[in-house]
């Protein structure tokens, strides 16, 4: 067997250290590493469920403004972020960032945070794979059975892809992703050449009033949730060709293409249905205003075709999470924080595979909990752990603009101010009024009136993997992060 297919520990031509840590193998270009980001994102998804939330509990027709505003203060935090990127060779993603700049207790803390986020993500998404698929089955004729069961079908699919190379979980993403997001491109198309809706084109995008109506501090807040899993391009920087060059390239692609996608989609969904009565008609029916305004203009097949592929959506969500929360896992095995075997790459594949499978097992343990409990899966087990990962994703988002100010203000002098100051100082002060007001309709998010068990508790989990982060620091003082 040559030296390249065997399995390393070999060092980087840019170790991490000047000790060899194992590391995962790819050839990932700009385009694979994009098309792993946006699945994550869930394109189709969102047109289909927090637009449709955000519009009927955020501010109406003025809540493609929403995504204008997210996109704007998530740039802000990719130009420090990907300007950062050329002194962090390492594929830890936001804990490699944050050890960089504020020191390995913090490193750590947001390396458990990250886990936890992305970990409750995939489990929860399952929530919505379950339901979507059995309603899709049965459409078709097919047995009636519990949403556990269809998740389980989704659960085994997963577990099987990612434990192989990244090459292949590449592949099917971007063909699920082409075909998501070209029905809504159809869509789109459809109502723009015919004028607009009943009546034309909406402009709640551009009129202050309608911007500010109803609850914006709502529909800011199921905009940023649409964004999650952007920022996870960093990730996969041992399995990308050029990662100096591909991660910023993946990372500006991945948020503009977001970005765009979800202002124009969104307005043309309000465009379709008329803006007067928008509101009423996404209140009454979240979950189906795009399957019905789908067959409104594209016929019977257009509906058919975004029920299955709302599903296939949800699927490469699932999977985009568990190849994200695999190398989370297997940095920290590579690294000394989590037991060994969860840093080593398979032999032949060069993936992540154990890693992958204690991923699985995570989840597997999560889903029977629900299914044991009786849990709503969309209601209760969904919104749950969304709640935990909404709080997470943009805390560690908040910390690593910290780490980026602090790295290039005390750390890296020098350079242009605009990359390395002004824009991530701009990107923070967004972010943390993102994150406030995350916090502030959490209880809301997670289903309760006030601040009750659970979304107390989310933030309680949160803190304490945030602050396991300095004691085992303190405990393992040979780990190295960045």
């Amino acid at each position: 067997m040559s030296q390249q297919q065997t399995l390393a520990p070999v060092p980087s031509a840019q170790p991490d250290t000047a000790t060899a840590r194992p590391r995962l193998r790819g050839n990932l270009g700009v385009a694979s590493i994009v098309f792993i980001v946006v699945a994550a994102a869930s394109p189709l998804g969102v047109i289909g469920g927090p637009v449709p939330l955000g519009i009927a509990f955020g501010n109406g027709a003025g809540f493609p403004f929403s995504f204008v505003i997210a996109t704007v203060v998530l740039l802000l935090f990719s130009v420090g972020f990907t300007q950062m990127t050329r002194f962090v060779p390492t594929a830890g993603a936001f804990y490699s960032y944050v050890s960089k700049g504020l020191g390995r207790g913090f490193g750590l803390g947001a390396a458990f945070v990250a886990l936890l986020a992305y970990l409750a993500l995939e489990a929860g998404v399952f929530g919505l794979f379950g339901p979507g698929l059995a309603e899709l089955v049965k459409s078709y004729g097919g047995p009636d059975l519990p949403w556990w069961a269809w998740a389980a079908i989704g659960f085994i699919a997963v577990t099987a892809l990612g434990y192989r190379n990244i090459a292949l979980s590449g592949k099917l993403l971007a063909v699920l992703l082409i075909a998501e997001v070209a029905i809504v491109l159809v869509l789109d198309a459809v109502v723009v050449f015919s004028g607009g809706g009943p009546e034309g084109f909406a402009t709640g995008i551009v009129t202050p009033s309608e911007i500010v109506s109803g609850a914006p501090g709502m529909g800011i807040l199921f905009a940023i949730l649409s964004f999650v899993g952007f920022e996870a391009t960093a990730v996969f920087r041992d399995e990308a060709r050029d990662p100096d060059r591909t991660i910023p390239r993946a990372t500006y692609i991945s948020l503009i293409s977001i970005g765009v996608f979800y202002t124009v989609s969104s307005w043309v969904l309000i465009s379709a249905n008329g803006e007067s009565g928008i509101v009423a008609n996404a209140t009454e029916n979240p979950g189906t205003i795009l399957q019905t305004t789908t067959q409104a203009y594209l016929g019977a097949a257009g509906g058919h075709i975004v029920q299955l592929l709302f599903v296939t959506s949800l699927f490469a969500c699932i999977l985009s999470f568990h190849n994200i929360a695999s190398r989370y896992l297997f940095q920290m095995g590579a690294r000394g924080v989590l037991p060994a075997p969860l840093g080593s790459a398979h032999r032949v594949h060069g993936a992540p595979s154990v890693a992958s499978l204690v991923a699985s097992g995570t989840v597997a343990v999560l889903v029977i909990a629900a299914a044991v409990l009786g849990l709503d899966p969309i209601a209760q087990f969904y919104t749950w752990l969304g709640g935990i990962s909404s709080v997470g994703v943009v805390l560690l988002l908040a910390l690593t603009s910290v780490a980026v100010l602090v790295f290039f203000g005390s750390k890296e002098r020098g350079g242009a101010p605009w990359p390395r100051l002004v824009a991530p100082g701009l990107g923070l002060v967004g972010l943390l009024a993102f994150l406030a007001i995350i916090l502030v309709n959490l209880p809301a998010l997670v289903g309760e009136t006030g601040y009750g068990p659970f979304s107390a508790g989310v933030l309680v989990l949160l803190a304490a993997a945030l602050l396991a982060g300095p004691i085992v620091a303190a405990r393992k003082r040979t780990v190295v992060l960045d």
